[in-house]
């Protein structure tokens, strides 16, 4: 039940709608069921509506005949080729960035894996995705090709507008992640070939990547109702 509402009441829906949604409280597919969040919000259905309507326009959620409001169910094509280009210049410009890491740069990402490692216990999507881009940064920005280095940039940047966090889709994903970190590190640390740094990072992204897309094959449970 709200007790205090900010601005209009069509404002407030939309935050509060749009909080739970990029925080995967309400995951894709997630069916938005007018009359319950009007009560849950306590207001009418027009705001609510008029909120549902904005975060359509924005690309959150979608509008399908027969079937209601619904947030968006991730595009799999844009996904896949996002994250099968990022694992290209990424592997590339990690590997071009080893020799340049100093033992300092690989301590502060193995804390970071660390950290990566302590979230699983209490898993926090939101949270590990923002920890595993800096740990990421940590290895790739040394990159001593910009150019190269914008487009794993540009990479990460699309991948955003795509879906906030994969590992709220795959959360059995996470700890595999962490224990590939730790297999890149030790190629670092041990001055491996280029081309074993490249290959481990290119793969490390894949398999999220296929490990997602797997998972878009799950059935999902729908909630009842309709707009």
């Amino acid at each position: 039940m709200t007790t205090a509402i900010r601005g209009s009441k069509s404002e407030h829906a939309y935050s509060w709608l749009h909080q739970r949604i990029v925080s995967r409280q309400f995951g894709p597919g997630y069916r938005l069921v007018l009359g319950a969040l009007a009560e849950e919000l306590d207001m009418s259905v027009v705001p609510v509506r008029e909120a549902i309507r904005r975060l359509e326009a924005e690309g959150l959620v979608t509008f399908e005949r027969n079937v209601g409001a619904r947030v968006t169910l991730i595009d799999e094509s844009a996904y896949a080729h996002a994250m099968q280009t990022l694992g290209i210049v990424e592997g590339a410009a990690t590997a071009l960035s080893a020799p340049l890491l100093a033992s300092a740069d690989l301590e502060r990402a193995q804390a970071i894996n660390n950290q990566l490692l302590a979230l699983l216990d209490h898993f926090d999507a939101h949270a590990f995705t923002t920890l595993n881009r800096q740990f990421h940064s940590i290895l790739f920005e040394p990159c001593p090709n910009p150019d190269l280095l914008d487009l794993v940039h540009r990479g990460w940047a699309r991948l955003a507008g795509i879906r906030d966090s994969s590992f709220a889709y795959v959360p059995g994903r996470a700890e595999h992640s962490v224990h590939e970190h730790t297999e890149i590190l030790r190629l670092i640390r041990e001055g491996a070939p280029a081309s074993d740094i490249e290959q481990a990072a290119r793969n490390h992204r894949w398999r999220t990547r296929d490990a997602l897309l797997a998972s878009r094959h799950t059935p999902h449970i729908a909630v009842e109702g309709q707009l």
